[in-house]
């Protein structure tokens, strides 16, 4: 896990073309007092209403919150729902040149009515046709700009008609030519049309179904099969909360999640693909990336519905799940000064090897409202008490090189700073002070 740590701190700012099927998510909250008189059922008042993009267009949220720049390769109709999509992505600084509009089309428009947080009824307001020819003419005369400086190409298939064959085949062909890695999240029951895609990433059901294989059948031999249809790179199938495997070659590689409470795993698949995307843009290796979109899935399914995960949220969780990954050295730095951007946090430094009730009530009172980093000022610290400390969920973070203090705190300053020396705790008022007198072991 800390060579994961040290993966993050490879991340940039990367270009992102998300093609797809973008829609818009409606919910629609309320209360029931009675029953219809015209009917038997409830009546429905309405409180608040609320829109989020959905389908392609939570894929794109994901990316944005890992912090990629996005390009939407879409279609829309000439519709209210369509300004509402195109007016939420323009706020949220994303590219919509390319969300091509089609006046018979309808921008699918899905109403779910809550009452107490519970679903009533889902209203799917859509119109499933195919792209018309002057349209994919389009698009076609602008691949040249469309993937002009593009780092990655996710697809997110929603079966309403966008994604045809002769779209993905020229889009594929096209990124490939220019060494643009094509990430796909597929649908129906033929992956062929996604032939040469550089990987692809259905869910258990799709996979089988797709392979026409009974599901008593071994994975691996859906994977086989699924890679020699597709002559994709890479076929990596996710399993809800029991992980996802990755295939390749004669390859089979398993990942765990490693969640604290599963709750909803519908938005886990744009979340793993997000950060999947985001990863192989960044030139890392596919087996670490997987790892990494493990990590983002066991945030994702702890959440209700299609919500987002944030780098912060992502790099905490990662540093979690691994105590080691709480030391940072000088290969993770620019990890620990991502979490700390804009983010207080409490300096502890201690001049002692030996646990005590005030070195865990201190611990405890200044890990309530930042995060707590812990310095070691001396140089022969005993290994069992930097266990002990890495296993307190309460510590976020143990620095023990000074110059690595130093770069974080040069940027960043400590809201408040305390020395703990074996029963003494001192409240350090400057940050000079601390560097000029503590920093020296």
């Amino acid at each position: 896990m800390v060579k994961l740590s040290g993966t993050i701190s490879q991340f940039r700012k990367i270009n992102a073309l998300v093609a797809g099927d973008f829609m818009v998510d409606k919910y629609t909250y309320g209360k029931i007092d009675r029953i219809s008189p015209e009917a038997p059922v409830p009546v429905l008042n309405i409180l608040k209403e609320e829109y989020k993009a959905g389908g392609a267009g939570n894929v794109l949220l994901n990316l944005m919150s890992l912090g990629a720049n996005v390009t939407a390769l879409g279609r829309v109709g000439d519709d209210i729902t369509s300004q509402i999509l195109i007016n939420s992505f323009k706020s949220a600084n994303v590219d919509t040149n390319y969300l091509f509009l089609q006046k018979s089309f309808k921008t699918p428009l899905k109403n779910r009515f809550l009452v107490e947080n519970h679903q009533l009824l889902r209203v799917d307001d859509e119109l499933i046709i195919e792209n018309t020819n002057e349209l994919e003419k389009n698009i076609f005369l602008n691949f040249e700009n469309i993937l002009k400086n593009i780092d990655v190409i996710t697809i997110s298939d929603y079966g309403k008609g966008f994604l045809s064959k002769s779209l993905l085949s020229s889009l594929i062909f096209f990124a490939n030519n220019k060494n643009i890695p094509v990430i796909v999240d597929p649908k129906g029951n033929d992956f062929s049309k996604y032939r040469d895609a550089f990987l692809i990433k259905p869910n258990l059901k799709e996979a089988y179904t797709a392979a026409n294989l009974n599901l008593n059948e071994d994975l691996t031999l859906v994977a086989k099969k699924l890679l020699d249809q597709t002559k994709a790179k890479y076929l990596m199938i996710t399993r809800s909360e029991k992980g996802v495997s990755l295939f390749y070659e004669d390859v089979r590689n398993d990942f765990k999640v490693v969640s604290k409470d599963v709750k909803d795993v519908t938005g886990a698949g744009d979340s793993v693909l997000a950060m999947m995307s985001f990863s192989i843009a960044n030139k890392i290796d596919v087996n670490t990336a997987c790892q990494l979109s493990n990590i983002i899935a066991s945030i994702a399914i702890e959440q209700v519905g299609c919500s987002q995960v944030n780098m912060e949220q992502f790099i905490k969780r990662l540093v979690e799940q691994d105590g080691e990954s709480k030391i940072f050295d000088i290969e993770h730095i620019d990890v620990l000064k991502k979490i700390l951007v804009d983010k207080p946090f409490s300096l502890l430094a201690l001049r002692t090897n030996k646990m005590s009730n005030l070195l865990f009530k201190t611990i405890k009172n200044m890990s309530k409202k930042n995060f707590l980093i812990i310095y070691l000022v001396h140089d022969n610290v005993d290994d069992d008490f930097i266990e002990i400390l890495l296993s307190l969920d309460e510590v976020n973070f143990i620095i023990l090189d000074s110059e690595n203090l130093k770069k974080v705190c040069i940027e960043i300053h400590p809201k408040n700073i305390l020395l703990l020396d074996d029963d003494k705790l001192t409240e350090i008022e400057h940050f000079d002070v601390f560097e000029e007198h503590l920093l020296q072991k």
